[in-house]
């Protein structure tokens, strides 16, 4: 997820902009960029890489009072200083950063762009080359940058700069965030209030399909139809908690918006310097060695290694088990002649999962911590550690950290696999760059979610959640995500159980959400549908993009059939979260439950 940052006023907007794009550097990027604007024209400064990069690369001879600065993560185009923003128009008047995935850009290109020359690979510079082409046909700046705004599909975060206005950025928005921060004698423009918490703490939300224009001076705010809107700022707290959670209402919709971040940076860190995944060689030598491997969970962990036990067999061939901590502690099962451990918690600090550690350590075998706390118990006590790099996960229901298990028992899964010989039939590192697109399109549908929740879980009591393959385990942790913030009863079932005597429970209206992602069980998790509303059930079919019939919900966008437990988890995540809302529940905190369980 791309960051924004925009200053005019009376200081020097440089260091400012560079700052502001160091506050946002959380958010997980492959090159940045700043351009500034004074009475010379617009200076561009931009770099693959770090931004200590693009700081030695700023010309500090350079004073200008207006500017604007973005963090990217390749989306369109790969990762190079030509893709990075800003991007220019061909007539060099025109300057844009941008966030977000326009999903028209060939389509604007083919009408509008015939003939122009463009630099760069990315969505993001047709925006600023039609803006440039409906000026040069007549319409004034603000006019022209309407009427593209009304042309995108997609999701946008948009700064815009012009050389022959020196006193004004354009901003824009849909569906990605991006605020207008209050100053004396100037104004800001950020992604996230944290990057400018350093000049000012008075932001003013905008809206979806709102437009800005923004001085040293004034804030304007105005519909795509020109209607100017009224809008109180708000004051951005500055303990720690709050800085945290930005301006979201709660840490977990919050969490849930990180995920693509998330899953960017774990793509990064596991890469060697060539982009080739990796991990420790003694890990790899420990699977070499198994002859079988257990995952011990608890939660959403134990859900996550549900879909990892798929991952590790079916690449690396390997057997595995998936336990539930609390049971194995007290029921160990017959253990195989070389087993390997590996522990999944999001805090390091289980307790169930530490008592089968410690038994296991007793027992002299080899075990693996997967974790998203570096130094925890579980991590200190365990021979290995894979380290899930989500940042910290502050509401009690887990989703970053799930999707975050998820990638990394992938890797795990495919650098293991290639160290044993087995060919992949598939680039991991290019399919979960998909699937981090995808996830930011989901984080995108809100509206559609809570329109969802709306429908299908406002007066409800209970709910099912069911599917077939992975699709099944994605529903355990659908259900379980619905019932720890909502308080509803929910349950997954196997899609083929419901008529072993889950279907007695089927009454009229009840709520089956059906997950349809594999193709191999695709009809058989139909015919599910199908039987359940014969009984009166009111299902809600979510499926994978090509699998897709009328009767569905909701589609996901395409990624590798292996790995679309990433993606699918996200819309259970934020119909659960609006449903919580909808009944007025404490979203971050739900009741009886913590975030570290501590105690056995």
């Amino acid at each position: 997820m791309c960051g924004i940052v925009g200053y005019i006023g009376q200081q020097d907007s440089k260091e400012i902009l560079l700052k502001g794009l160091e506050k946002l550097e959380y958010r997980g990027y492959d090159s940045a960029g700043i351009a500034v604007m004074n009475n010379e024209g617009i200076h561009v400064f931009k770099e693959k890489g770090r931004i200590a990069t693009l700081r030695d690369a700023v010309n500090q001879d350079v004073a200008a009072n207006a500017g604007i600065g973005h963090t990217r993560w390749a989306t369109h185009g790969v990762p190079s200083k030509v893709n990075a923003h800003p991007h220019q128009s061909n007539s060099s008047r025109f300057t844009l950063v941008h966030n977000g995935v326009i999903e028209n850009y060939s389509i604007l290109k083919n009408e509008f762009l015939q003939g122009v020359e463009l630099k760069s690979d990315t969505d993001t510079e047709i925006i600023v080359q039609v803006i440039d082409k409906f000026v040069s046909e007549g319409l004034e700046v603000e006019e022209a940058f309407r009427k593209t705004l009304a042309l995108l599909k997609g999701s946008y975060a948009i700064a815009l700069l012009d050389e022959l206005n020196k006193e004004t950025i354009y901003v824009a928005k849909n569906k990605s965030p991006l605020l207008v921060g209050l100053g004396e004698n100037f104004n800001v423009v950020a992604s996230d209030a944290m990057a400018m918490l350093q000049v000012t703490d008075q932001y003013v939300e905008l809206m979806d399909k709102e437009m800005v224009i923004v001085t040293e001076e004034s804030v304007t705010i105005k519909t795509l139809d020109g209607n100017v809107v009224e809008r109180a700022p708000y004051t951005a707290e500055l303990d720690a908690s709050d800085i945290e959670k930005g301006t979201y209402p709660h840490y977990m919709l919050k969490e849930i918006d990180e995920q693509p971040l998330v899953m960017r940076k774990i793509i990064q860190k596991y890469q060697d310097e060539n982009g080739k995944l990796t991990i420790d060689q003694d890990i790899l030598q420990s699977f070499d060695e198994a002859d079988r491997v257990y995952i011990i969970a608890a939660g959403t962990s134990y859900h996550a290694g549900l879909v990892g036990k798929q991952f590790i067999e079916k690449m690396a061939n390997i057997p595995v088990e998936v336990h539930v901590a609390s049971e194995f502690s007290y029921n160990m099962p017959l253990l195989s002649a070389k087993p390997l451990f590996i522990f999944i918690s999001q805090s390091g600090e289980t307790a169930d999962s530490r008592a089968v550690l410690v038994q296991v350590k007793e027992l002299g075998y080899k075990a693996l911590t997967i974790t998203n706390v570096q130094g925890s118990t579980l991590s200190r006590e365990a021979d290995f550690t894979l380290l899930l790099h989500a940042g910290p996960e502050i509401a009690v229901a887990s989703t970053k950290a799930y999707t975050a298990q998820l990638a990394v028992l992938a890797i795990l899964a495919a650098v293991t696999a290639e160290s044993r010989g087995i060919e992949l039939d598939f680039d991991l590192v290019k399919e979960l760059g998909i699937v981090a697109n995808g996830m930011e399109v989901l984080c995108d549908a809100k509206e559609e979610m809570e329109e969802i929740a709306r429908e299908y879980l406002s007066t409800t009591r209970n709910c099912f959640f069911i599917g077939r393959a992975v699709d099944f385990y994605v529903g355990l942790e659908g259900s379980l995500k619905l019932k720890e913030i909502s308080y509803i009863q929910a349950e997954g079932f196997a899609g083929g159980e419901l008529k072993h005597g889950t279907i007695a429970l089927i009454e009229n209206g009840t709520p089956v959400i059906a997950l349809a992602t594999q193709e191999h069980v695709n009809l058989g998790i139909r015919g599910n549908v199908k039987e359940v509303a014969a009984r009166g059930a009111n299902p809600c079919i979510i499926s994978m993009k090509g699998l897709e019939t009328e009767e569905d919900r909701y589609v996901l966008p395409l990624v590798h059939e292996a790995l679309t437990p990433l993606v699918s988890v996200i819309p259970l995540q934020l119909i659960s979260y609006y449903a919580a809302l909808h009944r007025d529940c404490d979203v971050d905190k739900p009741r009886n439950l913590a975030k570290s369980v501590t105690v056995e």
